[in-house]
């Protein structure tokens, strides 16, 4: 089981290559961005309309038109692009709101996994598109 899915780790790819055209104001096709990333094209169609749904990208229609990013770099974190994709990440079902269990308050691995959500988390909350093109190391 994957924690980010393949779909996801290629919005990942195509974000970077969005932040990378962002201080030079560039858009990007469709076509471009799927050469750029190896990822095909019907997919890449597919992501990018998922990260202008959510707000990660936008879109403009003409001959200059293409994608870009929505907001500086600096402001567009990896949990954004998790969430436009693929929803929160979660490490077990007993973490959602709405599962219930009847161990839930008795459970001695609860705990800890609640303690690894909240690192996951904090970790794709922090990490920002403008991180990765600075090649900044993580604290993990």
């Amino acid at each position: 089981m994957d924690i980010i899915r393949r779909d996801t780790d290629y919005a990942f790819r195509i974000a970077v290559v969005l932040a990378q055209g962002y201080e030079s104001g560039a858009t990007f096709s469709a076509r471009k961005l799927a050469s750029q990333t190896c990822v095909s094209y019907p997919l890449t169609c597919k992501i990018l309309q998922k990260l202008v749904k959510y707000g990660v990208t936008q879109s403009s229609m003409g001959p200059k038109g293409g994608f870009r990013l929505a907001a500086n770099p600096k402001n567009i974190c990896f949990g954004q692009v998790v969430a436009a994709l693929q929803g929160p990440v979660c490490v077990n079902k007993c973490l959602l709101g709405d599962f219930h269990c009847s161990l839930k308050q008795n459970c001695p691995a609860r705990p800890k996994l609640a303690r690894l959500q909240m690192q996951i988390n904090d970790y794709l909350n922090e990490l920002t598109l403008q991180d990765i093109l600075r090649g900044e190391p993580t604290n993990g």
